[in-house]
């Protein structure tokens, strides 16, 4: 193909305005290989959203968080107000401490004859490869969306544990249909266990209704997030990179695993790009024409 060829093409702008523009989005998920510029491209994200939306929060995912640097202000577990906005908060969350917190409202929620229901969930949650992360993921989710923010801006760790997170709907799913599969199958014998596990206040039904219940309120927010995420009107994912071979490749694998998942992506941030001084000048006006 010839330069002319090339500049006859319908090129989309390259911006991320689309984004902006995008009155629909809830969530917006921001993602690459590690190093390529995925948390500034989410706070310049969540600082443009704030101009067009009235409550933008940015989440980071990235057990290395970055948020509390780029900011330049201390960053927690809950939602903190960023310096110089009245309606952009971050926080940032670590998946091991959600699930000790998870246990913890667990065992503050049931009393000492219940012990039976928290030996069961504890022997559950080590049985299962991977729910233990899935079952924290749950209770993230279930947190964000009680926040009534207008759009959440995730700030992910590196591609393959972003891949993981997105999964973790499905392989929740998949784990529950079975346990609730089996609790149509065998009636009360998880009651039964449970009381065997230690507890149970003599009466397996009502352990067997505590656990069905929770695991029933849990795969409602599942099923809710895992619709969310294949719905191109309210979830998008940015990719990041950098013009570099492995990081191309890392991209081009990520957005065939996103399609695989059912995610839109139709945005990739190209980070680190040097410009000769004629292109540099053509690019300054192009900013200057178009930064409305």
């Amino acid at each position: 193909m010839s330069t002319g060829d090339a500049e006859e093409i319908d090129l989309p702008d390259p911006s991320l305005k689309n984004i902006i523009d995008q009155q629909s989005l809830q969530w917006v998920f921001v993602g690459g290989k590690g190093g390529v510029g995925k948390t500034t491209t989410s706070c310049c994200l969540g600082i443009q959203l704030a101009k067009s939306r009235d409550k933008v929060l940015i989440v980071s995912t990235d057990p290395a968080h970055n948020l509390s640097d780029a900011f330049c202000q201390k960053i927690g577990r809950e939602p903190t107000p960023i310096n110089g906005f009245d309606n952009l908060c971050a926080m940032e969350i670590d998946a091991n401490d959600d699930m000790e917190e998870m246990q913890r409202s667990m065992e503050e929620a049931t009393n000492e004859d219940d012990s039976g229901l928290q030996s069961l969930m504890a022997e559950l949650t080590s049985s299962i490869p991977g729910i233990d992360e899935a079952m924290s993921f749950s209770e993230l989710m279930k947190q964000v969306q009680n926040l009534d923010f207008d759009v959440v801006v995730f700030d992910t760790a590196p591609t393959g544990h972003t891949l993981r997170l997105l999964s973790f709907p499905t392989i929740l799913e998949k784990a529950l249909g079975k346990v609730m599969d089996l609790k149509d199958r065998f009636g009360g014998l998880i009651g039964q266990a449970s009381a065997m596990f230690g507890g149970g206040n003599g009466n397996p039904g009502q352990v067997q209704d505590m656990l069905m219940g929770r695991l029933e309120e849990t795969r409602a927010v599942i099923n809710k997030v895992n619709d969310a995420f294949q719905d191109p009107s309210l979830t998008t994912f940015v990719c990041v990179c950098i013009p570099e071979f492995l990081s191309i490749y890392e991209t081009e694998r990520l957005v065939q695993e996103l399609s695989k998942f059912g995610i839109d992506s139709h945005n990739i941030v190209v980070n680190q790009v040097l410009f000769p001084e004629k292109d540099a000048e053509e690019l300054g006006e192009w900013f200057e024409d178009n930064k409305d």
